[in-house]
């Protein structure tokens, strides 16, 4: 008898290209985790009619609607309950959550960055890796912690910077490269071979 599947949820602010690299390697018979649902924090992120157009449940909450950070997880929450995922993947999800928020999915909750942390944690990564004077960039995927872009890495994958690359275009060739590790890397955590150790 086969495993199930791992239920994943997927949050995203905007067009999510990374939620549909998501979505394209869930169709995979053999793929151990399946996308139940997209959420995004505002209702005009381009990634719902994407998921909505591939028969994925979908739900927004606008944070500006809410106060508190603490009430935005809340609703956030109300919809998760409703899909009952194994894990969160974000996608491009331009909020930063509460410590109580990300130790309640520690281990569970996984997040893309294109650089190669620890290395240009944050906002423009592209632009400050090039301004560093690196000679190699990337994408890393990482477990959730309270600490913006610190939590354990699971997968990076590299591409060179080449003169006169522009945050643009080194943005770009990360990009392809995120739409390749981000699925391995949730494929490795829904099979059970990898695991937080923070």
């Amino acid at each position: 008898m086969t495993e199930p599947k791992k239920r994943v949820a997927i949050l995203i602010s905007g067009r999510g290209s990374n939620m549909t690299a998501l979505i394209e390697a869930a169709k995979a018979p053999d793929y151990p985790a399946e996308i139940v649902g997209v959420f995004a924090n505002k209702p005009d992120a381009g990634g719902l009619q994407i998921a909505a157009g591939q028969g994925i449940a979908t739900a927004w909450r606008w944070h500006k609607d809410y106060p508190s950070r603490t009430g935005f997880e809340l609703a956030l929450s109300d919809v998760l309950k409703l899909w009952r995922p194994d894990f969160i993947a974000l996608a491009g999800f331009m909020r930063l959550f509460t410590p109580e928020f990300t130790e309640k999915w520690q281990g569970r909750m996984l997040n893309v960055h294109p650089a190669l942390l620890p290395l240009h944690k944050g906002l423009h990564p592209q632009q400050q890796a090039i301004d560093a004077g690196d000679s190699e960039s990337g994408c890393t995927v990482h477990f959730v912690t309270a600490g913006t872009d610190e939590g354990p890495t699971i997968l990076q994958r590299r591409v060179p910077i080449l003169p006169g690359d522009t945050a643009e275009t080194l943005g770009a060739r990360i990009l392809v490269e995120e739409h390749i590790a981000y699925p391995e890397a949730l494929a490795m955590l829904a099979r059970g071979e990898v695991s937080f150790a923070g």
